[in-house]
Parts: structure tokens; C-alpha cells; sequence
């Protein structure tokens, strides 16, 4: 059985994670791990009892390993452009935590040198595994609720000081914006539920008055989607909200509803209420509590069949867009017209 070298790079908390699917896979090892602080990477090597890992602070000498076939892209937003292009040029899979880009000009080249390359990749919106969003995809299939007219999904996280990576997200530089740091797993779900181009995005941002966590670009977000085929949608964000974290989704169809894991058909005529589906819900910001696993898995089967995932870098293109444009639409204060120029 073949077994795929992999390469992280950044050492923060979602690394974990990956470190564990890959080596949990069964036909994949982990060796090697990229840092700008040679100490951390040895760290988290022992940390995770790697026996085969080598620990870099130079991505390049990293990417000549001879049996690197794979490599996953954990660190701070604005460095995923660069890190990927060097990846994709030296014929490595990828994996790119989310955002890709912050800036549409990234983006585009991001796409392009991986489109050149003939690589696999996956951005990790790992949401698409979630259990609760494979029912309601199940549900949306069997036409349970019918077509969708209206679509709600919000993420509520308030990233203070408490986490490791406030201290640089907060900042445009690194961070990008709200929608693009926290809010594109919520756009990345309404594109996934609704099945449809976004043509229209209007956005407003604020912050509180008393801008507690301190961040340099609006946290708080509200953007409205119009999508082709007539359906709207709208993404709530907030990075400075003061509650439990909470990820919404509300889909509204001409047969019925769907509230997170209740659902309500008139598929169902003797139905009277909500009924609820038991399930993983999406509702922790602990990224343990999320599907790495499953999302690997996908990856590898998607390399090893030679086919592209449904989460590639092309189709994140899409949730990046909306995301891009809801940030020009509340600094400009007027829709945007998709897709961007």
C-alpha cells in the first residue's frame, strides 16, 4: 500500500488536528514540520511522538524531501498565497486553511498556479463534513423542504485575547476581515446548502462602541447574498460578540424549513412541529470538535483516484468572492456586482 509523505507548516493550534488524521489515515505519515521557530517545530514533533519527522524553518528546504508528496497550510492568513504558489510549483498536494487569500489579486493566482500544476487540493471549510450538514445535504437531496427561497447561516465567535491567534487575526495585515477570518465557514455553508452562483452580495460592518478585542478592521458583519437562480441569503459575523460561540443555519423552502437539526415538511402531513434529528452539531469553536478527520480522508481518496474534491481551491474561489465583496460593499457602502473583476 502506498503511504503519502506529508508536510505542516505552522505549528499552531488547528496543526494538531491534521497531524492526527493524517497519521490516523493509515496510508499516510507525517515527516515533516515547518516553523519559523526551529524550537516549536521540535516541540511539536515530540509533542505528537513523530518518530519519522524533521523539523524546518525554511519552507523550500521542505519541499525538496523526496517522499513530500503532501502538504497542509496552517499559518497566518496572509502568508497561504505565497506558501501555496511555492507548493503547487513544486508539484505538492495541498491543503490551505481557510481564508486562501485576503486579497482578490492572491486569490486569482493562488487558483491559477494550482489550476498550471495539475495538483490536488482542499481548503479546509471543514464544515462540509460536519454531521448535521450531511443530514441536512441528505434532506435538501430528498427535496424534503423543496426549493430553497431563503437561506440564514451566522457564525458568533468571540476571538479575544483569550486565543493564541487574536494577537496577529486581529489585524488587517494578517487577519484580512471578520467574514474572511471567522465568517467564510458561514458563507461557505450558505453556498453548500443554496447550490447555486451568488450574483449580488450587499454588506454592512460596525464595530461596538467600546471595541473591546481591538481590532484594527470592523468584527461585526452582516451580508446579504442574491443568488441566480432567485434565492437570497444572508451571513451574520461577529468576532467581538459576548456570548457562547454559535453556528446558525436556517434554510426556508416552499415545503418546509430546516433550524439547525429540526426540520418542518409538509412532505410529513401529519407533522405538527419541529421534529429533531440527533446529531454533531456545529456549534463549538474548539477545533477538535471538528471533522479533520473525515475532511483527510476525502483528500487522500481524491488523490488517489485522481479526481477533485468538491472543496478544492477552484470552487473556494466562489465562498472567497462573496466574502471579498461583502468587504467592499460596507466600505463603499453599494452592492457588488459577482464575479469580481
Amino acid at each position: 500500500m502506498k503511504t503519502y509523505g506529508v508536510g505542516i507548516v505552522g505549528t499552531g493550534w488547528v496543526s494538531d488536528e491534521y497531524i492526527k488524521a493524517f497519521e490516523k489515515n493509515g496510508k499516510c505519515r507525517v515527516i515533516g514540520l515547518c516553523s519559523r521557530s526551529q524550537e516549536r517545530a521540535r516541540n511539536k514533533i515530540s509533542e505528537q511522538r513523530l518518530s519519522e519527522c524533521s523539523a524546518f524553518t525554511d519552507l523550500s528546504e521542505m519541499l525538496v524531501m523526496p517522499d513530500l508528496e503532501v502538504v497542509v497550510i496552517c499559518t497566518p492568513h496572509h502568508l497561504h498565497v505565497e506558501q501555496g504558489v511555492a507548493c503547487a510549483r513544486a508539484g505538492k498536494h495541498l491543503v490551505v486553511e481557510k481564508p486562501v487569500a485576503i486579497h482578490v489579486p492572491g486569490l486569482r493566482l493562488l487558483d491559477k498556479e494550482i489550476r498550471q500544476a495539475g495538483v490536488r487540493s482542499i481548503v479546509s471549510f471543514v464544515l462540509r463534513w460536519n454531521p448535521m450538514f450531511d443530514n441536512i445535504r441528505a434532506m435538501l437531496a430528498r427535496k424534503v423542504i423543496g426549493q430553497i427561497f431563503y437561506a440564514e447561516v451566522d457564525y458568533m465567535h468571540g476571538v479575544g485575547p483569550s486565543y493564541r491567534i487574536w494577537e496577529w487575526m486581529r489585524k488587517t495585515e494578517f487577519g484580512g476581515s471578520a467574514i474572511l477570518a471567522g465568517g467564510s465557514h458561514a458563507v461557505d455553508g450558505l453556498r453548500w446548502f443554496v447550490q447555486d452562483k451568488a450574483v449580488e452580495v450587499t454588506a454592512y460592518s460596525n464595530y461596538s462602541k467600546s471595541n473591546p478585542f481591538q481590532y484594527e478592521y470592523p468584527p461585526n458583519t452582516v451580508t446579504i447574498v442574491r443568488f441566480a437562480g432567485g434565492a437570497i441569503g444572508k451571513v451574520a459575523c461577529s468576532l467581538e460578540c459576548r456570548m457562547p460561540y454559535v453556528f446558525n443555519v436556517e434554510l426556508f423552502g416552499d415545503k418546509g424549513s430546516i433550524r439547525n437539526n429540526r426540520v418542518f415538511t409538509t412532505e410529513l402531513p401529519g407533522l405538527n412541529d419541529w421534529a429533531t434529528i440527533p446529531s454533531v452539531l456545529p456549534d463549538s469553536g474548539d477545533v477538535s470538535h471538528h471533522p479533520f478527520q473525515q475532511e483527510i480522508n476525502h483528500f487522500i481518496e481524491c488523490i488517489e483516484n485522481g479526481v477533485e474534491s468538491h472543496a478544492n481551491v477552484a470552487d473556494a474561489v466562489e465562498t472567497h468572492e462573496i466574502c471579498l465583496a461583502a468587504d467592499l460593499s460596507a466600505a463603499e457602502r453599494r452592492p457588488v456586482q459577482l464575479p469580481l473583476p
